[in-house]
């Protein structure tokens, strides 16, 4: 597939971001791209709003997988690109556009170049929540080619096209959301004493909870407890009855995440007594850490020294990928793939070069070459 297709297919999709599960036009594109490259060699199964296309290997001992994310988020684009998001409140903010893209590149590759063992590429729904990796995981659809191994790979803004990076071990961090939603008494300003003003008790729980890190961990158990959202009340001079907090929490160590939990939960059972209100807590998504697989990273490494392509080891991210629930129970690895980009993922200028959709397929491609000739 040459880089002229590649990068209408990639601005095609871009054009089309959808939220999680909800991947329709998407996974209809997907569909119509993939049954242009239709052989004998090629089965497909859908699930949900993703797609499972099994290459078949020419004498195959092992099944590889490849997977790539299909969701986009809910950001308002402000690149000005011609191609922009049709789907004004959505964006392809974290470059599953690239992702989808290079995973096509790839497939069509492997069916015009068959490899020894099968393949299976995975394009997953809801990566950015609510979470597509675990439910697709335990599908009929994906226990039916269950991969021996699996990979992926992830843009890296910060990284200049041509390069990629990775590390044995831990990758991404395990991540959990956190809503946390407080009822007291709403009531004039002029008469706090007749009220249960939840604007305060929710500032206040925003301190008491940065804690938690700071005193209440081994400082060597790295984490984060972020709130970066905090609505309440709705004209300045009425005391607000609601509030509500959004968060994130991150931690390296699995165990720890729910070491955090527990502490919130002591904490907002205080403040339900000391502001005599009502706090409900909700973990929304929780994704599982991205830990690799050191043979199959070893793997990597000596198949991108072996190209014009330059590797970088990597640092440990407090970044979250579902992936990492399907690396819990199949061995394999994630990537980054730089794209050279000014703007962070998750930006709503993000801009990742294009040269590197090319750069991420001949990866793709080799790494499946070379793992299917090491059967680990």
């Amino acid at each position: 597939m040459d880089f002229k297709t590649l990068k209408q297919i990639r601005r095609d999709l871009h054009q089309i971001p959808e939220l999680g599960f909800k991947e329709y036009k998407t996974q209809e594109y997907l569909l119509r791209r993939i049954n242009e490259m239709l052989s004998e060699r090629v089965e497909i199964q859908t699930w949900r709003t993703g797609i499972l296309v099994k290459v078949k290997g020419t004498n195959p001992k092992q099944t590889i997988g490849y997977r790539a994310d299909i969701d986009g988020l809910p950001i308002k684009e402000e690149t000005g690109f011609d191609y922009s998001s049709k789907h004004v409140e959505n964006m392809h903010a974290c470059g599953h556009d690239f992702h989808m893209t290079i995973a096509l590149g790839a497939l069509k590759y492997i069916i015009d170049n068959p490899i020894q063992d099968n393949v299976v590429f995975v394009f997953q729904p809801a990566e950015e929540g609510p979470g597509g990796a675990l439910p697709m995981l335990q599908s009929q659809a994906f226990k039916k080619w269950k991969p021996d191994c699996i990979f992926a790979l992830h843009i890296a803004p910060e990284y200049p096209v041509g390069t990629v990076s990775s590390k044995s071990g831990l990758l991404f961090a395990n991540t959990s959301e956190l809503f946390i939603d407080f009822k007291g008494k709403g009531g004039h300003a002029a008469y706090p004493h007749l009220t249960k003003d939840m604007t305060v008790a929710a500032g206040s729980f925003i301190s008491t909870i940065q804690s938690i890190v700071s005193r209440g961990l081994d400082p060597l158990d790295s984490a984060v407890v972020t709130i970066g959202k905090m609505t309440s009340g709705h004209v300045q001079n009425v005391i607000a009855e609601t509030a509500r907090l959004e968060g994130t929490i991150r931690t390296l160590n699995p165990t720890v995440i729910d070491t955090i939990k527990k502490k919130i939960e002591t904490i907002a059972r205080g403040y339900e007594e000391s502001f005599d209100c009502e706090i409900k807590l909700d973990y929304g998504s929780n994704y599982y850490q991205v830990f690799n697989d050191s043979t199959y990273v070893g793997l990597f490494k000596q198949t991108i020294n072996s190209m014009d392509i330059q590797y970088v080891e990597a640092k440990e991210a407090m970044t979250g990928e579902d992936f990492g629930f399907m690396l819990k129970e199949i061995p394999g690895f994630m990537f980054w793939l730089g794209v050279n980009s000014e703007y962070g993922l998750h930006h709503a200028k993000i801009n990742p070069k294009e040269e590197a959709l090319p750069v991420g397929v001949r990866a793709v491609v080799k790494v499946l070459q070379t793992l299917s000739n090491n059967v680990a």
